[in-house]
């Protein structure tokens, strides 16, 4: 019996051994991050029959386990990934929103200082003085909307980076993982050690994009990104990474490779940072960009029109100030074509009526069931346009021409009628004396049927035949047959009637103009008045007036306004994003507590182990003491 006494003492001894190690690790790493709690299963060994009865032969620590919640841990890596969206877009949307608090402030002062500059040319229209200072004033406010698109396109910039080095973090997160999974499958075992690393790789890949773990039968995790991608299958990983955007290539796509294998990822699908940040640049930066277009296709269409309504200071119908909005300078990515595309052809945007933008992009697609179709990608609502031959004339305010074409079936463009206008945007009158403060004359027939309006384009004051004050000529537009007539101021036909080629009318009295003809045929008929004087302020005046005209969205908004609009949404945008970091800051720490609340260190309840196990281990060795005795008696008792 002091045999088996010393064995089942011995057990004890080591058990409680065991166990007292486990919780002096359990303490030891009550700070270490990842770490889950670890207990020691004990049992019985097997009993030995003695005569009619079994007794017991010790203990021993059957298995040490990590106490893991697999739902908790699932509801915490949501938890993170739903966090981890909020603060990036809060965080991306604050910098956008103090970049628009800050330097775009710039931008709306810069168009008012433009409208006083050009108030004061109408009080003082023969001051040469301030005529170059309204042309200063006009370039500062050009240089601004330039420096506001520069720093967008930084963000966009920024942002591309960020994603970049966020895919390069996942795929070192996946090769560790794929390295853990074949460890764990060669060991057949729990390795909690390995198990916590593997869980705190998990954890932070949730951070980046939302993330489902599936557990293999080997002790092994495969893991999916957003639901769709198989990230992590076993011990073979998968690489994320960017590309070239399609169909604008500055704007990079995120794919999915694996040997000579790539499909393109959806980010919305992914969540997390990933997702956050390709919403903040597609869903934010990018509309913010072209609304800043609409602003400067506002600005330069404006005033150009403006121009060419009156006299500039030789008497000349006035140039244009701003670069033409039509101006392959200001154009540059109005158009893209996606590379799944089957036909040669190349679209270019041209814009026709400013008032009619509204800043959105759209989808133009072609199906030979179908036919053409143009949708606003902002509303998904069909946009309406008209075909003749290879252009599209839209009721947006702008207007696609085909080249190369005829269209696949099949094929898809992305139509952004603002974009490139900002950064294009450009003085380039240069003489003061340029600008047309005087207005010219012309009267509208009461009859006409309002569908025909005109424009001069160029006057030769030599000719004797001009029209001035008391000898205004009328012309009769026939734009059914194509032909024009010129009346003098009696009445009394003293021209044509003479064809002439659409748009363009060249009166031979000393002054041509073009006609916008928006008829199915009318005879209209516009008298002209085309006197000058130097001090003639009429269109100066008008334009001053333009600054709080509804001219932008339809007649909705005024030139300052649109840019003030984007500002206002985005900072609504920014405090909606704010109560989303709390919502979802609270959702993670619920998920964080419960989890810590069954595999986090209790400090107290681990201390309260420490001294059970210690009085166990003293016992057992008493035990042994014990039976130390009673051999040492039992020698003693047959000596």
């Amino acid at each position: 019996m002091a045999i088996d006494l010393l064995s089942i003492a011995r057990t004890g001894v080591m058990a409680s051994q065991s166990q007292l190690g486990v919780t002096g690790n359990n303490i030891a790493n009550a700070n270490t991050e990842g770490y889950n709690r670890q207990t020691a299963t004990q049992a019985t060994l097997q009993s030995q029959r003695l005569g009619d009865s079994f007794y017991g032969t010790g203990t021993y620590v059957s298995d040490v386990k990590r106490v893991y919640n697999e739902f908790a841990a699932r509801e915490l890596r949501i938890g993170q990934t739903g966090m981890s969206a909020a603060e990036t877009t809060y965080s991306k949307l604050s910098e956008l929103d103090e970049l628009y608090s800050q330097v775009g402030s710039m931008v709306p002062n810069s168009i008012n200082e433009f409208f006083a500059s050009i108030n004061s040319v109408a009080d003082l229209p023969t001051d040469l003085g301030i005529r170059s200072n309204s042309l200063s004033s006009a370039e500062q406010m050009a240089i601004n909307i330039n420096q506001m698109q520069s720093q967008l396109d930084n963000q966009v910039k920024q942002t591309n980076s960020q994603i970049e080095s966020v895919t390069i973090r996942v795929n070192e997160i996946s090769k560790e993982l794929a390295n853990i999974n074949l460890e764990l499958m060669k060991d057949q075992g729990d390795n909690n050690e390995i198990l916590d690393k593997q869980d705190a790789l998990i954890l932070e890949l949730s951070e980046y994009a939302q993330v489902n773990v599936i557990p293999l039968d080997t002790g092994a995790k495969s893991i999916m990104l957003g639901g769709s991608v198989m990230l992590v299958s076993g011990e073979v990983a998968m690489s994320i990474g960017v590309s070239a955007g399609d169909p604008f290539p500055n704007e990079p796509k995120l794919t999915a490779s694996i040997s000579n294998k790539t499909l393109n990822v959806e980010p919305s699908k992914l969540g997390g940072q990933l997702g956050a940040l390709f919403a903040y640049r597609d869903d934010t930066l990018i509309p913010a960009s072209n609304e800043l277009g609409q602003l400067a296709l506002g600005v330069a269409d404006t005033f150009n029109e403006m121009q060419s309504s009156g006299f500039d200071l030789n008497g000349d119908v006035g140039s244009d100030i701003f670069r033409d909005i039509n101006n392959p300078l200001m154009a540059t990515g109005r158009a893209g074509s996606y590379s799944t595309n089957t036909s040669a052809a190349a679209l270019s945007v041209n814009i026709d009526d400013v008032g009619a933008l509204s800043g959105s992009s759209y989808e133009l697609s072609f199906t030979t069931a179908d036919g053409y179709q143009l949708k606003d990608t902002q509303t998904g609502k069909a946009t309406p346009f008209a075909v003749s031959g290879s252009q599209l004339t839209t009721e947006a305010g702008f207007s696609i021409n085909v080249a190369n074409g005829p269209i696949a079936d099949g094929d898809k463009f992305e139509i952004r009628p603002t974009a490139g206008a900002a950064a294009g945007l450009k003085v380039v009158m240069t003489d003061p004396e340029g600008i047309a403060a005087a207005g010219l004359n012309i009267t509208a027939n009461t009859a006409n049927s309002g569908d025909v309006a005109v424009k001069v384009n160029a006057v030769d004051r030599t000719n004797t035949n001009f029209p001035l004050k008391g000898s205004e000529l009328s012309v009769q537009v026939n734009t059914t047959a194509n032909t024009f007539e010129v009346f003098n101021a009696s009445g009394t036909s003293v021209s044509g009637p003479t064809t002439y080629t659409p748009p363009q009318i060249n009166t031979g009295f000393g002054f041509s103009f073009e006609i916008d003809d928006q008829s199915s045929g009318v005879t209209d008929t516009f008298t002209f008045d085309l006197s000058f004087a130097e001090g003639n302020n009429s269109n100066a005046v008008e334009m001053a007036k333009l600054s709080d005209v509804k001219l932008m969205n339809n007649g909705t908004g005024t030139l300052t306004s649109v840019f003030e609009n984007t500002k206002l949404d985005i900072g609504s945008q920014t405090k909606a994003a704010e109560v989303r970091v709390d919502s979802a800051s609270a959702i993670y720490q619920q998920a964080y507590d419960r989890v810590q609340s069954e595999s986090g260190v209790n400090l107290d309840e681990e201390a309260a182990n420490l001294l059970r196990f210690q009085q166990s281990y003293q016992a057992a060795a008493r035990i042994m003491s014990t039976a130390q005795t009673i051999f040492d008696t039992l020698l003693s008792s047959v000596r």
